[in-house]
């Protein structure tokens, strides 16, 4: 595909003053419509591995990441899920068809607090440049024979789009943050809204800081794989009580055994994977899960 330079939409011209008044209101709501998004995009893609219209690998995991860098002041919102042909893209990106959209701008062009406004229009994606001046997406479809679009706009109405190089199928959106949002890439900022808007969420989501280096987690040391770097193994001493017997006595009793526990440092995806099956096992079993499907991966300092 070659270099696409183009103008989204007539009806767009109005669009983006709007959404950068509405954020004053709810400006975080965005990370909801971002992540609900990808989940909507994953419940096709297993649809259609149902149905039999898409193999699935018998390995996957659906999923969606949340990567955070405060140095880098962005945001990364993954899926692995149905992902989108530059045809796609151009109908539900670029020509922001979406119905009332003029009955919307009237209605709304002079207002800047109105309740809802986002949920009112059904904007979604756009809601992006609530908090960012840029948006980036890069994505490919799961159809045979799809070309990776990479799609980038500065909050105008003009957006650049071409060929990029990812290879599995899925959507990355990234947002370069504007000066009034820096704290959307703040770790604790960012769990603290997912937790908030996203807890009926039906996908895993998993949440990385991009700067906080090398993660490290403790597990027992049976539990290590081929893809765990080992950096040390210790014996957890057992956990004791002493506890009074019926003739007046004390004795001391074991109440966790020692246990041999490996200190390992895995890839990402690796860690967020071993988690993603303990959600799947607990849920396969009936016991009772956070109420919430958002995940962090273990780790220590």
């Amino acid at each position: 595909m070659a270099n696409e330079h183009g103008n989204l939409s007539i009806n767009s011209q109005n669009i983006f003053p709007i959404i950068k008044k509405w954020m004053y209101s709810d400006h975080d709501i965005f990370y909801r419509e971002l992540i609900s998004n990808g989940c909507d995009a994953i419940t096709k893609l297993k649809k259609l591995d149902l149905i039999g219209e898409y193999e699935a690998p018998d390995d996957i995991e659906y999923k969606i990441q949340v990567k955070v860098s405060p140095e880098k002041k962005t945001i990364q919102i993954i899926d692995n899920g149905i992902g989108m042909t530059k045809e796609e893209v151009n109908e539900y990106i670029n020509q922001i068809a979406f119905s009332g959209a003029e009955a919307f701008l009237e209605k709304y062009k002079d207002k800047t607090n109105e309740d809802q406004i986002i949920g009112h229009f059904g904007l979604g994606f756009y809601s992006a440049f609530m908090v960012a001046d840029k948006v980036t997406i890069d994505t490919l479809s799961f159809k045979d024979g799809a070309s990776a679009v990479h799609w980038e706009c500065d909050g105008g109405t003009e957006y650049d789009m071409q060929d990029t190089t990812k290879e599995e199928p899925g959507t990355a959106i990234t947002l370069y943050l504007n000066e009034d949002s820096y704290e959307f890439a703040n770790e604790y900022k960012a769990r603290e809204v997912i937790e908030k808007y996203c807890s009926f969420m039906p996908i895993p989501i998993f949440l990385e800081n991009e700067d906080a280096g090398e993660q490290t987690e403790e597990i027992p040391e049976e539990e290590v794989t081929e893809k765990d770097k080992v950096l040390d193994t210790f014996i957890k001493d057992a956990v004791t009580e002493e506890v009074e017997k019926e003739d007046g006595t004390k004795e001391t009793v074991e109440k966790v055994p020692a246990m041999l526990l490996a200190t390992t440092a895995s890839e990402d995806e690796h860690r967020e994977s071993r988690n993603a099956s303990r959600i799947a096992a607990n849920n396969a079993t009936g016991r009772q899960e956070a109420p919430h499907s958002f995940k962090t991966p273990r780790f220590t300092a």
